[in-house]
């Protein structure tokens, strides 16, 4: 695909945007540099790779969900500037 000023001027108005001309010069030669780079990609030799989604073999990596005991609330409500018997007060926002 070759990038020229009518697709640079496409792609300006799709996307509502105005470029001055330094821009577009710039812009279609890095567009440019960005699809031979993808090219040369296509030309590695891909047959003995096998498909991977992920880069690690690890298959689960999270922990079995068990219940445990969690902190107490005094504990927890002791660290709050205010407070009433069960929980935080803070200012109302809205």
């Amino acid at each position: 695909m070759q990038i020229d000023a009518e697709l640079i001027s496409h792609l300006e108005e799709l996307s509502s945007i105005r470029l001055t001309d330094e821009e577009k010069q710039r812009l279609t030669g890095d567009l440019q540099d960005i699809l031979n780079g993808m090219a040369r990609l296509g030309e590695l030799d891909m047959e003995n790779i096998p498909e991977r989604s992920h880069p690690f073999d690890n298959v689960n990596a999270f922990r079995e969900d068990e219940p445990q005991a969690s902190l107490k609330r005094e504990l927890i409500l002791s660290n709050a500037p205010v407070r009433n018997e069960e929980m935080f007060i803070v200012p109302k926002i809205i």
